[in-house]
């Protein structure tokens, strides 16, 4: 078994049956391509690696087979490679991940010149239809050129989708590798959930008492970055309202933050499209049941040795964003409990359902925050009820995956068993789905 088959689906199997083909061009940032590879592989994809004479003097083929497990092709020969790997036939690729893509490569592809194995790849698919993802490197000069930024312009009008660089000292460096996954995932997205908009609110809620101190709970905000990354690799048009966190935030998600509940009330109010627009809205936040009057200034701790804070109900937002949701809209609540008995947790688990008026409810004990795993109890309005456990990432994923299918039977639209029409498909069958898919032309530009 090769190195590679090793990790192959760690991460998920999302990419299962998918063929990518990596064209490495020759920017400094080749070097990152084999944590791209592998975090690729960790997805279950099969990675292929196409790469130009310039890139082979900054990483060697060597480095990059023992990444992918697969030589790569450092010219064209008479097996015309860029034609049976992404033109036609049973080779044909699922998409191509130029990266780094270089100033000149970005270039060429926008003018059609197709010198290289990489640029002749990009020149197949784009007349072929093949998903197209570029994630470019270069100086920020380069970057700011004219030129490229036209031949961005123009390579965006053709479907191709870019992979923002991290524009830092000077340079746009290449996105991370776990950013250019997502976004190949995002881009291959089947099922339910693709192109669907759909709304994550979580994080804690800081009720204020003066203007440095503040009420608050323990949630560190996981549940909701789980689900908003899990979404988006399913590729679903996610957006995450977020209060507190102490997790890293997907740098992939349009997030906006919000502090206290009536922050979250008011941002409800004001941003009612987000709401009427979403065909999902996942709802993990912890929010306060309690706040009190903020005083105006800091409280001197001199003068007040002891401290009464008077807490009184804070305002109930789930409701309120059940009637901004219209049907056939899922709102799926959470309920956290302590240290009550899985009969008590599923008891008012369905009290909320029926007080707020939600689809489904999630479940789950106050052991689960801060832990790497979830034991929760998914709740639906028609009664049925069962529990799911794992890591976080997995939970969600799962939840995602049982609820789409629910939000696909009520849009009355036919789904594939799974969270992917690729999953645990057969080469077979992988291949005829292709075949099919593309006789009908690109998929979601």
């Amino acid at each position: 078994m090769h190195p590679s088959d090793q990790i192959r689906g760690r991460r998920s199997h999302l990419l299962a049956g998918a063929r990518i083909i990596v064209g490495v061009s020759g920017s400094i940032a080749a070097i990152e391509v084999p944590r791209i590879v592998r975090e690729l592989i960790r997805h279950g994809a099969d990675v292929r690696i196409v790469m130009s004479a310039e890139a082979a003097r900054l990483v060697t083929p060597e480095s990059l087979q023992f990444a992918s497990g697969h030589p790569p092709i450092t010219e064209l020969s008479g097996d015309v490679e860029h034609v049976t790997w992404i033109g036609s036939g049973d080779h044909r690729a699922d998409l191509l991940l130029i990266a780094p893509a270089t100033a000149n490569t970005i270039s060429k592809m926008a003018a059609g010149i197709d010198d290289t194995p990489v640029t002749s790849f990009a020149s197949v698919a784009l007349g072929a239809h093949v998903p197209i993802l570029i994630a470019p490197a270069m100086h920020a000069h380069m970057g700011e050129n004219p030129a490229v930024q036209a031949s961005l312009r123009q390579l965006r009008s053709w479907g191709v989708e870019v992979v923002e660089p991290h524009r830092e000292e000077n340079e746009e460096k290449v996105a991370s590798p776990e950013e250019v996954a997502a976004a190949v995932l995002h881009r291959l997205g089947r099922g339910p959930w693709a192109g669907r908009r759909v709304l994550i609110i979580g994080g804690a809620s800081h009720e204020p008492i003066d203007d440095v101190r503040s009420v608050t709970n323990e949630s560190s905000g996981e549940t909701a970055v789980a689900l908003a990354t899990q979404a988006h690799f399913r590729g679903a048009q996610v957006t995450l309202w977020m209060g507190s966190a102490s997790v890293p935030l997907p740098s992939f998600v349009p997030t906006h933050r919000w502090a206290s509940v009536e922050d979250l009330r008011a941002l409800v109010r004001e941003d009612p499209t987000s709401l009427r627009d979403a065909e999902a809205v996942w709802i993990p936040a912890a929010l306060a049941d309690y706040t009190v009057t903020a005083q105006a200034e800091k409280i001197d701790s001199r003068t007040h040795p002891k401290l009464t804070l008077a807490l009184g109900p804070a305002p109930k937002i789930l409701p309120e964003i059940r009637e901004r949701v219209p049907a056939p809209g899922l709102v799926v609540g959470f309920k956290l409990v302590s240290r009550r008995s899985p009969e008590e947790l599923k008891e008012q688990s369905q009290r909320l359902l029926s007080e707020a008026g939600l689809d489904a409810v999630v479940g789950n004990d106050r052991a689960v925050m801060g832990a790497p795993t979830a034991e929760v109890l998914l709740l639906r309005k028609d009664g049925r009820s069962h529990w799911i456990r794992g890591p976080k990432s997995e939970v969600a994923g799962r939840l995602l995956d049982e609820l789409g299918r629910d939000l696909a039977f009520r849009a009355k639209i036919p789904v594939a068993m799974g969270s992917s029409a690729r999953m645990r498909r057969s080469p077979h069958r992988s291949r005829t789905a292709r075949r099919s898919r593309r006789a009908k032309g690109p998929s979601r530009g």
